[in-house]
């Protein structure tokens, strides 16, 4: 009986974190219908998608010669895109992801692993493989490979201040996810951001912030502390601050951008104080792209 009940007590202890986490997930992605419908692009599969007029590129054995008898034109018969790719997501779960500027807010990295999640339910669930860059989890795909991701996404943040991703064990020309404040050394994203361009994976950085990071409503005698503690600078003139560091955020923000053009990603800001939605909407839009 002490075997049985300490492994219920363990199956417990690790499913205690995920309902709150993926049940949220999975309802935030339930809202995004994906329909019986695939990728709905052309590629290999075997489900007819449309006719399309034929080119002088397309290869004869790929016309559809009854199609084309019914008129003076001739047709390719096109298959709808069924091939599962790979997708491999990175949250950041630096300290700096703890802030939130109000209590009845989310941290960053609540809305991140949100966010993250819920892009992997959509994804999985549309035929993909999902996995992690930080963690040894491989992309795979069905029900118990988002129970892994909750597990780990569900894990406490770490304890460095600022994060960076890790091109280490990106797979070529698969696609990615990067979820992150990116205030921390913007030279680590571009490092790996360029790695990733050279091995032909293309995805999208998710930009999260809390307001009061984008407003820096701060005035008078204020104490500005890391989320870690190993940072604390007091100033008695906040408001005097506040065009030098709205400066230095539009700057990051404009070396972001010019970033994704060079290395073909999409890029996008989400307020913890938006809904969730359009910002998982875009994500499922930019990793759907075609490329």
């Amino acid at each position: 009986m002490t075997e049985a009940a300490d492994l219920r007590h363990g199956a417990e202890t690790l499913a205690g974190p995920l309902p709150p986490l993926l049940a949220e997930a999975e309802h935030l992605a339930a809202t995004v219908l994906l329909g019986d419908h695939g990728r709905r692009r052309a590629g290999l599969g075997d489900e007819f998608w449309q006719y399309r007029p034929a080119t002088s590129t397309d290869e004869a054995r790929t016309i559809d010669w009854r199609r084309s008898a019914r008129s003076d034109a001739h047709f390719v018969r096109e298959k709808e895109w069924q091939a599962a790719q790979s997708v491999q997501i990175w949250v950041d779960d630096s300290a700096s992801l703890r802030f939130t500027g109000d209590k009845n807010r989310p941290t960053k990295g609540e809305r991140a692993r949100l966010l993250a999640l819920a892009a992997a339910v959509l994804l999985i669930r549309g035929g993909e493989r999902v996995g992690l860059y930080d963690e040894a989890l491989r992309p795979a795909r069905g029900e118990l490979q988002l129970l892994r991701l909750a597990e780990v996404l569900s894990r406490p943040d770490g304890s460095a201040d600022y994060g960076a991703p890790e091109a280490r064990g990106m797979l070529p020309h698969s696609r990615a996810l990067f979820v992150s404040d990116f205030l921390g050394d913007i030279a680590a994203v571009e490092t790996q951001l360029t790695k990733a361009a050279d091995r032909g994976v293309r995805g999208a950085l998710l930009m999260v912030l809390d307001p009061q990071e984008e407003d820096f409503p701060f005035d008078g005698r204020t104490i500005f502390e890391s989320m870690s503690g190993t940072l604390r600078h007091e100033t008695l003139k906040a408001g005097e601050l506040r065009a030098r560091y709205l400066d230095r955020l539009a700057e990051r923000k404009d070396r972001l951008e010019r970033l994704s053009r060079v290395t073909g990603w999409q890029l996008s800001t989400h307020h913890t104080d938006a809904a969730p939605l359009p910002a998982l909407l875009w994500l499922y839009s930019a990793l759907e792209r075609r490329r």
